[in-house]
C-alpha cells in the first residue's frame, strides 16, 4: 500500500511535480505525466505499463481512496493534503481528489509493430491535433480491441492530461508508438504486414462493405482536413454511408464506428 504522508505547505519542494497543473501542461514534464481521478489511477495501477512515482490526495477524499491506495507499492509516497492546499498547489479547484505523478515509458515503432499477432488491429493517427479527440480515439481502441495505436510526428501527446482524462485512462494502457518527422505512417504499417484503409467521406469503399485479412491499419486524420491526398492515394480508401446533407463525423465517433465494425469482423472471421 502506498505511504500516506501528510502535507499542509504549498510550498514543499515534494510536490513540485504538481504545482501548476495546466500551465504545466502547456510547457511538458520532461518525461512525466499527470494522471487524473480515480479511475485513470486504478487502470494505470492494473496496467503497470508506466511507474508511478507519488500520489496527491485530497483529506476529504481519503476514506474512499484506501483501495486504491492498496493497489499501488509500499515504496510509492501518497501526499495527503487539505483541500485547499490541494487547489492551490494545483492551480485550479481539484474536485476529482486525487493526482498521480507517473514516468512515460515510450516504444519505438519498430519494437511496437514487430510484436504484433498476424490477426492485429492497429489505429493510425495523422495529425491530430485536438486532446479531445486523441483521448476519445484511446477510448474507442481499447474498448475495440485495437493491438496499437500508431501516430505520425504531427499529432499531440496523448499522454497530455486532458487526453488521459477522457481517454479514461486508455491512453495509458494502449501500446502505442510516435513516428519521427522523417518516417512515413503508410510505409512504416506496410512494411510491418498490414493492410491499410484509410477513412475519408470521399473514400471509394463503404464500411459495412469491407473485408480485410491479415493485420489490417485503420487511419485518421485531423478535423476539417483529413488525411492527406498524399497518402489517400496509397491505401484502400472506406466512406462510411450518412443520410442527405451530412458527409462526415467527429474523428473520435468515425473512430469508434469503424474499429466496431473491424474487430466485429474480426471475431466472427476467426477460425473456430
Amino acid at each position: 500500500m502506498a505511504v500516506l504522508t501528510p502535507v499542509s505547505d504549498p510550498d514543499d519542494p515534494r510536490l513540485e511535480p504538481y504545482r501548476d497543473v495546466r500551465e504545466r501542461d502547456l510547457v511538458g514534464r520532461a518525461g512525466l505525466f499527470v494522471a487524473e481521478g480515480r479511475v485513470v489511477l486504478e487502470k494505470l495501477a492494473r496496467a503497470g505499463s508506466h511507474p508511478l512515482r507519488s500520489l496527491l490526495i485530497s483529506e476529504s477524499k481519503l476514506p474512499g481512496m484506501r483501495d486504491l491506495l492498496g493497489q499501488f507499492p509500499a515504496e510509492i509516497p501518497a501526499y495527503v493534503a487539505p483541500q485547499a492546499v490541494m487547489d492551490r498547489i494545483a492551480g485550479f479547484p481539484m474536485h476529482r481528489g486525487v493526482l498521480g505523478v507517473g514516468e512515460r515509458r515510450a516504444i519505438a515503432p519498430r519494437d511496437l509493430l514487430a510484436g504484433l499477432k498476424q490477426t492485429a488491429l492497429v489505429v493510425g493517427l495523422s495529425a491530430i491535433a485536438n486532446h479531445d479527440n486523441m483521448g476519445g480515439i484511446f477510448r474507442n481502441a481499447a474498448a475495440f480491441g485495437a493491438d496499437a495505436v500508431l501516430l505520425d510526428a504531427a499529432c499531440c501527446d496523448p499522454f497530455y492530461r486532458k487526453a488521459i482524462r477522457v481517454s479514461v485512462g486508455a491512453a495509458l494502457t494502449t501500446p502505442f508508438a510516435r513516428l519521427e518527422r522523417d518516417e512515413d505512417l503508410v510505409q512504416t504499417l506496410a512494411a510491418a504486414g498490414c493492410e491499410v484503409v484509410a477513412l475519408s467521406p470521399a473514400g471509394a469503399e463503404e464500411l459495412a462493405d469491407l473485408h480485410c485479412g491479415g493485420r489490417v491499419a485503420a487511419l485518421f486524420g485531423a478535423e476539417g482536413p483529413g488525411l492527406a491526398p498524399g497518402l489517400m492515394a496509397r491505401t484502400r480508401t472506406v466512406r462510411i454511408e450518412m443520410a442527405g446533407g451530412f458527409d462526415s463525423l467527429n474523428v473520435a465517433t468515425t473512430s469508434g464506428l469503424v474499429l466496431y465494425q473491424l474487430s466485429k469482423r474480426r471475431s466472427a472471421e476467426r477460425p473456430a
